[in-house]
């Protein structure tokens, strides 16, 4: 069982319903995924860095789209070398999903594509928080070892956990909606280990503080577990905002930071 892959297709089933809707709005959504979608597909190398540096850089918005995703891809790439070691691949296909990509295989490219994202979110709203610069997250990186590919399935399986804590925060997860989420990734090609897996962790009480502590004194990986929580949740009661509260707080993230990933979100900070 492949976490990001399983990532992926809860993201594609639609934990929340505005789960895809706040990607497409960090991308600049329309146009600008259009855009995206031409320039990422299909492309490897270091070439794609000043494409992105060229036909995207300048822009301006509120999310990382409208230019920001070139800017950011160019500066993360200077960190690790060159921009062909990034994993630009898996933002080239969860671009083309949120086209209308759809079927079966979506799941794992959609995973790859989620864990990038949620790299490129982190790196950008972390950028000037603090006294050192930060580390470009697993996921936006191409793996290169087998230790590399091991650590981002731990931190796929914390951010998967942190998605599903946070549908709980304004009570647990019910039968109902339980079975339509199952049944949702039954119906993409989520095998049966898979959704037993996801059953179960639906059925814990709330890990709210083995989730925080789990990511003490890595800011890269909090701020990812942030940004997915609020692909799980609404923010419209009293009780997610309260819960959002807490997680940002227990993560260590500075305010600042977390207004900065809701606002690549399209959410005002809560």
């Amino acid at each position: 069982m492949n976490i990001a892959d399983l990532l992926g297709a809860m993201i594609q089933s639609g934990i929340a319903p505005s789960s895809k809707d706040r990607i497409r709005n960090s991308l600049g959504g329309g146009s600008e995924l259009e855009s995206l979608s031409g320039m990422l597909g299909g492309s490897s190398g270091g070439g794609l860095g000043g494409a992105l540096s060229s036909m995207l850089g300048g822009g301006s918005g509120g999310g990382l789209g409208g230019g920001l995703l070139g800017n950011v891809l160019s500066e993360a790439g200077r960190a690790v070398g060159g921009n062909q070691n990034l994993a630009l691949g898996g933002l080239g296909a969860l671009v083309g999903a949120l086209l209308g990509g759809g079927g079966k295989s979506l799941g794992g490219a959609l995973g790859g594509g989620v864990m990038a994202w949620l790299g490129a979110m982190a790196f950008q709203a972390l950028k000037g928080s603090g006294d050192r610069k930060p580390q470009v997250p697993l996921g936006l990186l191409e793996r290169q070892t087998d230790a590399e590919r091991t650590e981002l399935e731990q931190h796929s399986e914390l951010i998967l956990k942190a998605t599903i804590n946070a549908a709980k925060a304004d009570g647990q997860i019910d039968e109902g909606e339980m079975r339509r989420i199952v049944g949702k990734l039954h119906e993409v090609g989520v095998d049966s280990e898979a959704q037993h897996y996801v059953m179960t962790q639906m059925q814990k009480p709330m890990e709210t503080e083995k989730l925080i502590a789990a990511a003490q004194g890595r800011p890269e990986l909090a701020a990812q577990m942030y940004g997915a929580s609020l692909l799980a949740i609404e923010v419209d009661t009293p009780a997610e905002k309260r819960y959002l509260d807490q997680l940002a707080a227990g993560l260590g993230l500075d305010p600042k930071v977390a207004q900065r990933i809701q606002g690549l979100v399209g959410l005002q900070p809560v």
